[in-house]
């Protein structure tokens, strides 16, 4: 806002005489507003409405007393800061001002109910509204003219809007940029050029990508010394780091889960996901996906989701994944399919894991089985101990994920080589053309040489980027896992699934399985996934082959103490 009421130097007798000239003449604002930035930044549209309203309030005899103008804001609604401002001014008791004027009632509002009610509420504060290209007077048939120029604003606003989006969906199915920020981790570059129109797309920002990379590989890793992290510790971390958001700020919970749930990092961003208005999720045949470079592969973006959905309250409950009992949550009845739960007999002397079905609705759901719970816990340990981790079981279920997991780091190695080459060869050929340009052979002001080297440059640079990305996403797979390796895992899994005590550890339990199902009391059925288990293994062979993956809504398996410190004295001792 400005204000435009001046208070020069004058004798008390020409302030009373100008007074008395003022008190008769209505003191009128100025609104003024354009739709976007680009009509913001031409100036253009500001200044003639400003020309044309100051004209007008000339003939009139009013005194401008402020002007608002709102640059690049929409007027469908009332979140405006300018706009707020004016009706604030207006509603003051007395009001600041009488007469608002505007170049038309669209600049005003671009919908009918809400330009009804901003009117009848300014009308009784004695402050009218005036648009200086649709006079009209007070009486009935001026207010039900007025209104159905504003269902007319309001119509042609939808559909402007909705011809707008057809246009921006069909620039994004053709892979371009629609102009909003873009996620962190990227930046906008300019792809193509169409008329007077410069057509953009994202490219990897490699200062802020690496950023994404550490809370994917925290998020799956952990930090070194401690398991996979909860979102919370990770904006922990980054924050104790010193690693800043793009804006330089601290980071939040909200926006880390959002990098980790953005399908933006695996090549596929989202455009036209929710309404702008109301913020509901949109069917998904609008929904329009635009290829980016990934940061992330697809297999790490998967694991974090499902660990992420194996925390959330809304699919898991807290007691079922930090509560003390041994297999409840992943314990199953063979018969119905229901979970089997706790219940205690003889005065809470023995405990069983009971079908809840047939505790629920009797025999009629399900016939129901018990089994005592300290011989089911003794069983499935025993059976996790010697069938599962011995070394050459280890390999055989997992030789298939390995062999595949050895292929794509070959690839990878491959590509990199690939890249560096183009990268020493663009920068043999820069050095070639610099090398002609100082011995006088070619010409600097040629715009062909000038367009070459610009091209050179961008690919030297495009190569070595890429070479760094794909070698980061290789060192982040960790070292290789040997035999030796898969013993050690082995030998320290099965020291951290017991108790000093003789009982067993559930969270150690669940990184190795994930279901058990009880047939008839007397079959057992352990089951677990083969990528679960081998994220599992990587992530203790870049850690320490003793921790393997721990889901847990803490953050570290024991928050005051080690998680074996047995096993930790002697480690030193060895």
């Amino acid at each position: 806002m400005r204000s435009l009421a001046g208070d020069p130097e004058e004798s008390p007798e020409m302030a009373t005489s100008a007074q008395n000239v003022l008190s008769h003449t209505l003191r009128c604002a100025l609104y003024l507003r354009v739709s976007t930035g680009r009509q913001a930044d031409s100036d253009l549209s500001i200044p003639d409405q400003r020309r044309q309203a100051e004209a007008y309030c000339r003939r009139k005899g009013w005194r401008i007393v402020a002007e608002y103008v709102e640059p690049g804001l929409s007027a469908t609604d009332d979140r405006r800061p300018e706009f707020q401002r004016l009706i604030d001014a207006a509603s003051y008791k007395p009001p600041a001002l009488d007469v608002i004027v505007v170049h038309s009632f669209s600049r005003f509002f671009r919908d009918q109910f809400q330009l009804e009610f901003y009117v009848r509420k300014l009308v009784k504060n004695n402050v009218r509204l005036v648009s200086i290209t649709q006079e009209l007077g007070d009486d009935p048939m001026s207010n039900m003219i007025r209104q159905i120029m504003a269902l007319f604003d309001e119509y042609q606003s939808k559909e402007n809007g909705k011809h707008t989006l057809r246009a921006m969906r069909e620039n994004a199915r053709q892979g371009y940029w629609n102009g909003a920020r873009p996620p962190i981790g990227y930046r906008i570059v300019a792809a193509d050029q169409r008329g007077q129109k410069v057509k953009k797309k994202l490219e990897i920002d490699p200062l802020h990508a690496e950023t994404v990379r550490l809370i994917f590989r925290l998020a799956l890793q952990g930090d070194g010394e401690s398991g996979p992290m909860g979102i919370k510790s990770i904006t922990t971390t980054l924050n104790e780091r010193g690693i800043r958001t793009r804006d330089g700020g601290r980071w939040g919970i909200a926006s880390v889960h959002k990098v980790l749930t953005r399908t933006s990092y695996i090549g596929r961003h989202r455009f036209n996901k929710l309404n702008f208005k109301t913020r509901v999720p949109k069917p998904e045949d609008e929904i329009v996906e635009i290829a980016v470079p990934p940061i992330v592969t697809e297999e790490e973006f998967d694991a974090v989701q499902k660990v992420l959905r194996s925390r959330s309250p809304r699919w898991t409950a807290p007691r079922l994944v930090s509560g003390p009992t041994l297999l409840t949550g992943i314990c199953f009845c063979g018969t119905c399919g229901g979970p089997m739960t706790l219940r205690t007999g003889k005065y809470n002397r023995y405990r069983y894991y009971t079908c809840s079905t047939a505790a629920r609705q009797g025999k009629r759901g399900c016939r129901g089985q018990s089994v005592r719970m300290d011989k089911l816990d003794r069983v499935v340990v025993d059976h996790l101990e010697w069938r599962l981790l011995d070394p050459r079981r280890l390999h055989e279920i997992l030789r298939h994920l390995l062999e595949r997991r050895e292929e794509w780091i070959e690839r990878r190695h491959g590509h990199v080589a690939e890249l560096r080459k183009r990268t020493t060869e663009a920068e043999a050929r820069l050095k070639r053309l610099y090398q002609a340009i100082e011995d006088g052979i070619a010409d600097l002001s040629d715009p062909a040489l000038k367009d070459r080297l610009a091209e050179l440059a961008a690919i030297r640079d495009q190569a070595r980027t890429d070479a760094d990305r794909v070698a980061s996403l290789v060192d982040g797979v960790g070292a290789t896992i040997t035999p030796k390796v898969l013993r050690q895992f082995a030998q320290a899994a099965k020291h951290k699934l017991r108790n000093g005590d003789g009982t067993f550890k559930r969270d150690h339990l669940r990184a190795l399985a994930q279901r058990v199902d009880v047939i008839d009391g007397r079959e057992i059925r352990i089951t677990g996934s083969k990528s679960a288990l081998l994220r599992t293994l990587a992530a203790a062979v870049n850690t320490d082959p003793a921790a393997p993956e721990v889901l847990s809504f803490v953050p570290k398996w024991r928050p005051l103490r080690d998680s074996n410190p047995c096993y930790r004295r002697e480690r030193a001792v060895s």
